[in-house]
């Protein structure tokens, strides 16, 4: 069987459309011998029997080896060449009260970026000294609580943010360590969107203005400054990019030691994860090792001690470990004409109960997603196949390009993994979907960490209708 004229250059036929590509779907995933996905030996039949779907369904020893993989490397690598590194763990890819535990159980810290990511942090019973805080608009009174709670850190993103995080301090008798993000002017290897160290965006310091910034930041005996930061984008598979921002750095960096200490030096995350088979996603290991050689060659080049290095990976932390599940409705095959020749091939619509309310990165980003049957095998020949949502959007895409068997059928479930990061932190409610629970498996137990909303909970939130609730009751 040849591949459809329509499928991407870089999707090639599966010999098993029924195979896991083990660099997508989590560690625990598996088929059992009657054909179905098991996640932590919890089948997928079973979690959608008991919560339903769409549900996430993450695979906790899978995201906790991989808190503990990072931490233990980066601790390795940066010990090597006479440093030390600070791990933490970008809450905007998924933050539960669950997740911060099991993150700061396996030593990371964890970064915030919102008054409601450090609500859930403190909820969980996180020291404050091990969260720090991002923000491009952080306001007056999420500095304030953030300050008064002694939180470890706070990335300084503008001049005003100075006087606000200063003032802050002096109010609660505190010294607030800060750091200051610098818009280092490399541009990461990945989707424009994602790419926030460009000299034309909202983020960060120009590097030419870094000196008299910490020079306004060193005036405030409030302030403790801990070194620069930079953010050079997202999913990335390469270390090209973070040795050039830490060479740009460095000289600043250098220069930033004349005048005072400079203990950190903050490389951010970004790290690329295998959403499909095509994607090659660099070991952590690896990872590790090219930015600690980096940084040490850099520290003798400009001929300053090796900082302490921090990161902060999210995606590449809890993105493999999650899989979303979603019952099929209805499908579609569609004939499309492919080129201006009148080649025509067929597009098989499979039409699940989700879409871009649970997962929009497809729709936003052009993201690519894998996806299998996960109810049951098959020998069915391949066939092209698209997920899409149930939203009122032609851009309602969930998988825009996979081969599914050919008898894909209603009321499958299908299973589309790496969806732990941004997935539900960035669901909606569009179209009055609810978002759908996150249910945590491990050792053939499944429980619910974050429970799924009810139409209930949407129309709690309309005040006409607690008006006519109020009414009627009053009669």
């Amino acid at each position: 069987m040849s591949s459809n004229a329509l499928a991407p250059s870089w999707l090639a036929l599966p010999d098993d459309a029924n195979s896991l590509a083990p660099t997508v779907w989590s560690s625990g995933a598996e088929r059992s011998a009657d054909g179905e996905i098991v996640i932590a030996g919890v089948a997928a039949t079973a979690i959608a029997a008991e919560f339903g779907t769409p549900v996430y369904v993450i695979d906790e020893a899978d995201v906790r080896g991989r808190a503990r993989g990072i931490r233990a490397a980066f601790d390795r690598e940066f010990a090597r060449v006479g440093s030390s590194a600070k791990v933490y763990y970008a809450g905007k890819a998924f933050l539960s009260t669950q997740v911060a535990d099991w993150m700061l159980e396996d030593g990371l810290n964890i970064d915030v970026c919102s008054g409601g990511e450090l609500a859930v942090a403190l909820a969980a019973g996180a020291d404050p000294a091990r969260l720090g805080f991002h923000g491009n608009n952080k306001s007056v009174s999420e500095i304030d609580r953030a300050v008064g709670v002694g939180i470890g850190a706070i990335v300084i993103d503008s001049l005003l943010e100075i006087e606000r995080i200063a003032d802050a301090a002096r109010r609660h008798d505190r010294v607030q360590a800060v750091r200051l993000r610098v818009n280092s002017g490399v541009h990461a290897s990945t989707h424009d969107y994602l790419a926030t160290a460009r000299e034309d965006q909202k983020f960060g310091i120009p590097l030419a203005d870094v000196a008299a910034t910490v020079a306004r930041i060193r005036f405030h005996d409030s302030l403790a400054f801990l070194g620069l930061h930079s953010h050079i984008g997202s999913q990335i598979f390469e270390t090209d990019g973070f040795a050039e921002a830490a060479r740009r750095l460095f000289a600043v960096h250098a220069e930033l030691l004349q005048s005072g200490p400079v203990p950190e030096l903050n490389l951010g995350g970004g790290f690329g994860i295998a959403y499909t088979s095509a994607d090659v996603a660099l070991p952590i290991e690896v990872l590790a090792a090219d930015l600690a050689d980096s940084v040490q060659a850099l520290a003798a080049e400009f001929g300053v001690p090796v900082p302490v290095v921090a990161v902060e990976p999210g995606r590449s932390v809890v993105g493999p470990s999650t899989t979303t599940l979603y019952t099929v409705g209805t499908i579609k095959d569609v004939l499309v004409t492919e080129d201006q020749a009148g080649t025509s091939a067929v597009r098989k619509y499979v039409s699940v109960d989700g879409g871009m309310s649970d997962n929009i990165r497809a729709a936003l980003y052009a993201a690519d997603y894998s996806v299998r049957i996960a109810s049951r095998s098959s020998d069915a020949e391949p066939a092209l196949v698209r997920i899409v949502g149930k939203h009122c959007e032609s851009g309602d895409i969930v998988v825009h390009a996979d081969y599914l068997p050919g008898d894909v059928a209603v009321g499958d479930l299908v299973g589309v993994p790496a969806t732990g990061a941004y997935g539900w932190a960035m669901a909606s409610n569009y179209n009055y979907l609810t978002r759908p629970p996150v249910v945590a498996v491990a050792g053939g137990v499944a429980r619910v960490i974050v429970r799924g909303e009810t139409e209930a909970d949407l129309l709690s939130r309309d005040a006409g209708i607690v008006a006519r609730t109020t009414k009627d009751t009053s009669k």
